[in-house]
């Protein structure tokens, strides 16, 4: 925890802290125990610390929350501290006092709480940094219309396992539903199940996790709670011949005269493995393509540094650009990224005859593809950007040459299907009737160097492989 000691909280100093890569204070110079908090998201908190109990070295020390800057401002949060700062002098325990007051607060008034404070990655390499705004909406918004109407009313020291298992098994039959007009073209549409009660209590096990760090609660009722929490194991993916008629069905959508950009980004999902939103929101300086690389700088793991395939290259290289917008696939208006894949992709696979299949089948699809071409894990990991924690290590010493020419292996598969072609090899091969229907040694020699390119290996190696070849044909038996 790094201190920047005689310096006066004002507003100029405030206003200038900048955010770093751990949460720092800065403590009044003026006040003593009146600090502003600065989080690694650059949020910036007013706090005063103190010891319990009288003072003393021996004595625990305690910190309470005064507010944001925003709410407040500096000479705001300096009159509300020395509130705080007196009643510790009269023998006061604000924070204690504090807590005691949120045991009796509703499930309700906590969520509101979690919304302010808990918002944060709970484990992995991104623990302690705040979710990503996206994260944030969809997971306020599920325990805004689960949990609220539900247990809302609750008082969190109340809450049991028993109530928790009754919450799930009333998410599942759907209580929870509605579908209400807020407003001009907008709605609130809200759906039960068994997947939206399992992510549902997830969220709500993480914000009693949260309570238990803010010492509210001691312990977490949806931990011994006899519900499922993990979700369904999805092991869908497309077989080549079902790429082929994606394929098809997309040149006939873009035939049709659908949005390419919606198209393109479909034929992008198949071709690199890459998450929904890596694709629609990507950007042309996350894109090298002198290197074959995509360098996604926020992917669901944090940066991110993905291999091309050939055909994706190809396909990036043919994509205009527009002037002042960085975005590869640019939205019809404003300066966000284009918005309109859902209804053509429901589309796209009411045409393929693909019923359920979504654009993270096309990701299972580049993995099962990889395997079955015998791509070794590692280097399948390195095409999908995976980051297992038992897997990092490898991937870490993958270089960019072998993955590259891996994702090139196999999304030529890929490709080749989507252009309808998934039995060209195969026909080309019956009609020359293998090597002993060739004409000559020359058209033997073309057709090993086209292979070879092919399947991913570099020039060098094609040269020296022909090479062994001529030389085995000028001192081996001769061909009749």
């Amino acid at each position: 925890m790094a201190k920047r000691v005689g310096v006066a909280l004002t507003k100029r100093v405030v206003d200038s802290a900048d955010k770093r890569d751990e949460r720092y204070f800065i403590w009044d110079s003026e006040l003593s125990g009146f600090g502003l908090r600065v989080e690694t998201s650059g949020a910036k908190t007013f706090v005063v610390r103190y010891r319990a109990e009288g003072g003393g070295r021996s004595a625990a020390q305690r910190f309470v929350t005064i507010g944001r800057l925003g709410t407040l401002t500096p000479e705001q949060a300096r009159k509300q501290a020395k509130t705080v700062l007196g009643g510790v002098a009269r023998g006061e325990d604000p924070a204690d006092e504090r807590r005691a007051k949120r045991r009796e607060m509703k499930i309700s008034g906590l969520i509101e709480l979690y919304e302010e404070e808990g918002c944060v990655i709970q484990r992995g390499k991104r623990q302690g940094q705040p979710m990503k705004p996206l994260t944030k909406q969809l997971t306020l918004a599920r325990l805004r219309n689960h949990v609220v109407p539900l247990l809302g009313h609750k008082r969190v020291s109340e809450l049991n396992a028993g109530d928790i298992e009754r919450f799930v098994r009333d998410v599942t039959a759907g209580k929870t539903n509605r579908d209400e007009k807020i407003g001009p073209r907008r709605r609130i549409i809200v759906r039960g199940g068994d997947g939206a009660a399992r992510k549902v209590v997830r969220d709500l096990s993480a914000v009693f996790s949260f309570a238990i760090r803010s010492e509210i609660v001691q312990k977490n009722p949806c931990e011994t709670a006899a519900v499922r929490k993990t979700d369904n194991q999805r092991k869908r993916f497309l077989l080549l011949d079902e790429v082929a008629r994606l394929g098809t069905a997309l040149d006939e959508l873009e035939a049709e005269g659908v949005n390419p950009k919606a198209v393109n980004i479909a034929r992008l999902w198949a071709l690199t493995g890459c998450r929904r939103e890596e694709i629609a929101s990507l950007k042309w300086a996350e894109v090298n393509l002198s290197e074959g690389l995509l360098q996604l700088d926020d992917s669901k793991t944090g940066k991110s540094v993905r291999p091309l395939g050939a055909a994706a290259v190809a396909l990036l290289e043919s994509l205009p650009r527009e002037a002042g917008n960085d975005f590869v696939f640019p939205g019809e208006r404003g300066d966000s990224y284009f918005q309109g894949t859902k209804r053509i992709w429901a589309k796209a696979i009411k045409k393929a005859d693909l019923p359920g299949v979504t654009p993270h089948t096309l990701r299972h699809t580049i993995g099962s593809t990889a395997i079955s071409t015998g791509e070794a894990l590692a280097l399948t990991g390195a095409i999908l950007g995976h980051s297992n924690p038992r897997s990092t290590a490898i991937y870490a010493h993958v270089q960019n040459d072998p993955s590259r020419r891996a994702a090139n292996r196999v999304t030529k598969r890929i490709a080749a299907a989507l252009a309808g072609n998934s039995q060209t090899s195969r026909r080309s091969l019956r009609k020359t009737g293998g090597p002993e229907g060739l004409a000559d040694l020359h058209q033997l020699i073309q057709l090993l160097s086209s292979r070879l390119l092919i399947e991913g290996i570099d020039a060098a190696q094609v040269e020296r492989i022909v090479a062994g070849v001529i030389a085995g044909r000028e001192t081996g038996p001769k061909v009749v």
